[in-house]
């Protein structure tokens, strides 16, 4: 006679897979993670913005200074360093330094060019990234005369 012994039941599933308990754990350390670092990198956003927005004003402000080299007058507008004004004749016109969106700062808004100035010839601004007058960080004023 033979006995069968019986077969042990795995009760285990074998299939592995991550706990509800340890999703949540994961998902609030990323955003403890998060709320530290996020800010580290906008504060440095900021200053890179304000950077390039002098530095696209200096920019501006030698294209300026060809043209007045070049055709004896202060631009009336912006425009007219990338594009033709009327009053210039074809064969008198040089091959622009500046695109249009040179003539944007960096947070998409054109650039302010007042001519004539009120703090010398001419003014260039961009009001920062609140567009407003005054502020700090990166809602500080960046112009062609500080």
């Amino acid at each position: 006679m033979t006995h069968d012994k019986p077969i042990p039941i795995n009760h285990r599933n074998t299939s592995r897979g991550f706990t509800l308990i340890e999703m949540m754990v994961v998902v609030i350390v990323i955003g403890v993670l998060a709320a530290l670092v996020v800010p580290t990198f906008l504060g440095r956003a900021g200053k890179a913005r304000k950077a390039v927005a002098q530095q696209k004003i200096s920019n501006i402000e030698t294209a300026v200074s060809l043209f007045y080299q070049d055709y004896s007058r202060f631009p009336e507008t912006l425009e007219e360093l990338t594009a033709r004004p009327s009053d210039i004749p074809e064969e008198q016109w040089s091959v622009p330094t500046l695109r249009p969106k040179d003539l944007k700062d960096p947070w998409g808004r054109p650039f302010v060019y007042r001519y004539p100035g009120d703090n010398g010839a001419y003014d260039i601004l961009s009001l920062g990234a609140d567009r407003q007058v005054g502020g700090q960080d990166e809602n500080t004023d960046i112009n062609n005369w500080e």
